[in-house]
């Protein structure tokens, strides 16, 4: 088949390598402008332009893909499908109907569950058993299209966003190669969503990584989870930045506001939530290495009973 492939982050660049190795032609890859990065803010292609561009493909970038001559553009490229996975813009019902396959969609969840920017962490936030990947038929709602095919990830006891991220990134890429297979032979029978029985994956903030430590242990330590590697779940000792890369929940309790420091020993550093206690075992201060909390504690002084906030 020939296909046009629209993504932007990391995420896609599997699913396009499986594309580009396959018997599939990609005619063209459509990916968000790029963007200044680093100190001297130079220009950045996006991990999918880094990727197409190593394999000769032609490359688009337009500002807004809805612009008619856009849509001109693609239509001349005689494309059989248009395969979709984390783009970043909508796609107008122009671009969705152009191809005799329509726009097939790769999603980081087990859809109806977790439409949205966001599925893969808010997985690991919400303490889910298993995830996994989605191919859709596009419709003009918001990951409401048809579901085609799924492939069921479980997750670890330890998962984070970014290992889950790689999970279902290498899922995602073989199961797009078996839907467009089916696809082709006719042996796809869509199925419709209905409503989802989960909330709104929103886009995730750097705002967000604040730890509410009013809040449970054993959220808060999915809450560190689900933000790894970004934007990362931090607090504050003593007016610098702590981010919290690993902790574990801890069974036993005291009457001490949430937050505090309660126990800093050698070894270990527990921490008062609003139910149970939080063990920090990686962390990183502003400006410092990551680490595990043996390091850090030989290195700074934490005082038991000081407040943790930012």
């Amino acid at each position: 088949m020939k296909v046009i492939f629209m993504g932007t982050p990391d995420f896609a660049v599997g699913t396009l390598k499986k594309l580009i190795a396959s018997e599939h032609e990609v005619v063209g890859v459509v990916t968000q402008p790029d963007k200044p990065k680093g100190r001297g803010k130079a220009m950045q292609f996006t991990p999918v332009k880094e990727v197409a561009v190593e394999a000769g493909i032609a490359v688009f970038q337009p500002r807004k893909v809805r612009d008619p001559e856009v849509v001109e553009t693609l239509r001349g490229l005689n494309a059989d499908v248009i395969v979709v996975v984390a783009f970043g813009q909508i796609i107008p019902e122009s671009i969705l109907t152009l191809t005799p396959y329509g726009c097939i969609n790769v999603h980081g969840s087990l859809l109806p569950k977790y439409r949205g920017a966001a599925p893969i962490q808010w997985a690991v936030i919400n303490g889910e058993k298993e995830s996994g990947i989605t191919t859709m038929q596009m419709d003009a709602g918001l990951d409401t299209g048809d579901m085609l095919l799924k492939k069921v990830v479980p997750l670890s006891l330890d998962e984070t966003g970014g290992s889950l991220f790689d999970k279902l990134s290498a899922a995602g890429a073989d199961l797009l190669l078996l839907t467009l297979e089916k696809l082709e032979k006719g042996e796809l029978i869509p199925e419709k969503q209905g409503e989802s029985p989960t909330e709104y994956a929103k886009m995730l903030t750097k705002e967000m990584g604040n730890i509410d430590w009013t809040r449970d242990a054993v959220s808060i330590e999915r809450w560190i989870r689900g933000l790894n590697p970004w934007p990362s779940a931090y607090t504050g000792l003593e007016g610098k930045t702590l981010k919290i890369w690993k902790a574990s929940v801890l069974p036993e309790d005291t009457d001490e506001m949430p937050g505090t420091v309660v126990e800093a020993g050698k070894n270990c550093l527990k921490v008062q939530t609003g139910k149970g206690l939080l063990s920090i075992e990686e962390l990183q201060l502003a400006g410092k290495k990551r680490m595990d909390i043996g390091a850090f504690l030989r290195g700074n002084t934490v005082k038991e009973g000081i407040l943790l906030c930012c």
